[in-house]
């Protein structure tokens, strides 16, 4: 699917397929005998497409071959899970109350993640995709840990008016998650979507975003292997044909630092080293290459 300005998916096309494969890398490392984080609700979320495909990639069934093309994807999304789990507990334990997931896909943080009491989360994504995950979670309503509201709008139009209709506060820090959005948004919207985040944040409020940089040819090459895999099970989704280009964007590492806010950049090696999973040197270049951070704006209790 080409995409054009205004255009809009289902759960099982274009980028609503990406991030039916990420809570597919996570149901398959909930399954993991060595988990390092569980979400049981990634295989409830994965099983109510009702794709042999897609619940084979929940399971983690794949032959050497095929598994070895998903490796290093397979790595960086542990990783990356992991970076923004614990940023959020940071962030609560911080004080902050006010929680905004921006292009929440299917995430299932409300759910899994312990919350202190008062907490609000607020998940923006497009009608369609929140529609599927509200049907797909029907009826564990009282599994959440936590207050959730969500805001059906699409980024590219007045999101921050559609946040604070739902009664988000923009006097209260509020910890924001931009998690694998930014490369599929033109460089012109991702300032207007990193301005807006600013313009919306009380001292003290923090971000925690990710974002792929220059890669290599050997990523473009298991990008090609992997769409092809996709493509002999019936699910055509190439990410190099969803993602805007790198090139001409302002990095966000920097963009932020403009911006007065203080910036903590990571490594996804290094935080899959320190619990205890090592991946290959290969892998770990290839990571390098990944923007991984947060940044948290001076002033206010939230910054202890």
């Amino acid at each position: 699917m080409v995409r054009t300005d205004d255009d809009s998916w289902d759960i099982t096309e274009s980028v609503g397929a990406t991030a039916l494969g990420v809570a597919c890398m996570r149901a398959a490392e909930t399954r993991r005998p060595d988990a390092l984080f569980t979400d049981p609700y990634a295989e409830v979320l994965v099983t109510a497409v009702d794709s042999p495909v897609w619940q084979q990639m929940g399971r983690g069934d794949y032959d050497e071959s095929v598994a070895a093309v998903y490796q290093q994807l397979n790595d960086f999304m542990v990783a990356r899970t992991l970076y923004f789990d614990e940023y959020l507990r940071a962030a609560v334990a911080s004080g902050i109350r006010q929680i905004v997931i921006v292009a929440s896909g299917l995430d299932a943080r409300a759910y899994r993640l312990e919350w202190p009491s008062g907490t609000v989360i607020y998940e923006i994504d497009l009608p369609k995709v929140l529609d599927f995950k509200a049907k797909a979670l029907a009826g564990r309503e009282g599994e959440l840990r936590v207050e959730r509201r969500t805001v059906a709008v699409d980024l590219r139009h007045d999101w921050p008016e559609a946040l604070r209709d739902s009664g988000f506060d923009p006097a209260a820090p509020t910890a924001w998650l931009a998690e694998g959005l930014l490369r599929y948004l033109p460089a012109d919207a991702q300032d207007q979507l990193l301005g807006n985040i600013v313009s919306l944040s009380a001292s003290g409020s923090r971000v925690a975003l990710n974002m792929s940089g220059e890669r290599s040819a050997q990523a473009y090459r298991l990008d090609e292997e992997r769409t092809r895999f996709m493509a002999e099970q019936g699910v055509h989704v190439d990410v190099n044909q969803l993602w805007y280009p790198f090139e001409g964007r302002n990095h966000p590492v920097d963009w932020f630092r403009q911006q007065g806010w203080t910036v903590t950049p990571a490594d996804p090696q290094a935080i899959l080293a320190a619990h205890g999973r090592a991946v290959s040197e290969q892998t770990a270049e290839e990571m390098a290459r990944h923007i991984l951070m947060t940044a948290i704006r001076p002033g206010g209790d939230s910054t202890r």
